[in-house]
């Protein structure tokens, strides 16, 4: 495969050689925009977000880590601006090739780094998952992708977008890859036990296109036989939609706070979605933030009551496979409010969950998800390598 699918920032790329004896070694991986570089500016995906800011003098944490366990970094990778995206177009840098779906978005914000470990540029990369950047270009490129549990990894040195959502992630194409370098970073052996009890989403089944949920079935049926109890249950009782609306008014709160005073000195350039994500979020009543909190602490509870200890929960990643590329904002807008209400479980309450690849609809991929209680990373990463070795 060639290197020519517009992944990495424009630029001379970077690399850097990780540790000789580490558990990783022989592997190479990219970094989304949003991790600092020791020496290089991290770019966040805007060409007016590194000026004036000091170059990094550090790696950030995901990075040192992977280095220190012996893979070796090969470059930076585009993101949506400042991470406010999820179908992975930018403005500025250009939208990269998914090699698995040709002439459809390969999914963002961290749409780079999955578009590279999809063409098999890099082993493994580092993306981020807000609102879902990790889990829907996993989705869309067919590849392993992890949203951990929130607050479980170090995030210093990645650029935060809102905080009480942000979580580090990471991509692979295949398990066994997928299961050393989340060994790594989730600085523990994977399991060998697996979970009891499967949980399967009918809301969100039925919510997914008909051809989606129709596509998934085969890898349902593989996972409760893998699992060997499974039952159906609503995931959102309010609705997925109602969970969405709290996502989608939390975060534009929590973005909008965080590049505030960026906004306020520099008035700097964005495509009109970014300043539109932004500007609304500056509009936001207390009252409506007030009842997205409690919103949010009741999926909190509702995700505690569905996940106890032993026990998984599937959904569809996404409601349907990788768009087509450069369509109006009037057609995409509606495509990213479908993707929120599968995907605001993560922002609102903060369990892990893992992208599992293996579907297809009319030769475009559709991921099939994991999401476990809270801690429970690992344990999902042992069931995503006990599902490909049975297949």
């Amino acid at each position: 495969m060639t290197e020519d699918i517009g992944a990495f920032v424009p630029g001379p790329r970077i690399h850097i050689e990780g540790r000789p004896s580490g558990p990783l070694a022989g592997l190479t991986f990219a970094v989304k925009d949003l991790f600092d570089i020791a020496g290089v500016p991290t770019g966040g995906g805007n060409h007016d977000w590194p000026t004036g800011r000091p170059i990094p003098t550090q790696h950030a944490w995901a990075v040192q880590a992977l280095l220190d366990g012996g893979a070796t970094l090969i470059g930076k990778t585009i993101t949506d601006e400042v991470s406010l995206g999820i179908l992975g177009e930018n403005a500025f840098d250009g939208t990269p090739i998914n090699v698995r779906a040709p002439g459809r978005v390969a999914g963002g914000s961290s749409s780079g780094s999955a578009a590279a470990v999809a063409a098999g540029i890099c082993d493994t990369a580092l993306g981020t998952d807000t609102g879902g950047s990790v889990r829907v270009p996993a989705s869309f490129c067919g590849l392993y992708g992890i949203r951990p549990t929130h607050g479980r990894l170090d995030v210093t040195g990645m650029m935060s977008q809102a905080p009480t959502s942000d979580t580090t992630g990471w991509f692979a194409r295949d398990a066994a890859t997928f299961a050393r370098v989340s060994s790594v970073l989730l600085q523990e052996e994977i399991p060998t036990t697996l979970p009891t009890k499967l949980v399967i989403a009918m809301d969100a089944f039925g919510f997914a296109d008909a051809p989606v949920a129709a596509a998934l079935q085969p890898m349902v049926a593989r996972l409760a036989a893998l699992i060997g109890a499974s039952r159906e249950e609503v995931m959102a009782p309010q609705g997925l939609s109602v969970w969405a609306r709290a996502q989608r008014t939390l975060q534009p709160v929590e973005a909008y706070n965080t590049f505030k005073d960026w906004l306020d000195e520099r008035n700097p350039r964005f495509a009109f979605s970014v300043a539109r994500n932004l500007v609304m979020g500056s509009m936001v009543p207390d009252s409506e933030r007030g009842w997205a909190n409690l919103m949010r602490q009741e999926a909190r509870g509702r995700m505690a009551w569905l996940l106890p200890s032993g026990t998984i929960l599937c959904l569809p990643t996404t409601p349907f496979p990788a768009p087509l590329r450069g369509q109006r904002l009037s057609m995409l807008d509606p495509l990213r409010d479908r993707i929120t209400c599968l995907c605001a479980q993560g922002g609102l309450a903060g369990h892990p969950q893992v992208n599992l690849p293996g579907a297809t609809i009319d030769g475009l991929p559709i991921g099939l998800s994991i999401i476990g209680p809270r801690g429970s990373d690992a344990t999902l990463v042992a069931v995503a390598r006990a599902m490909e070795e049975q297949a």
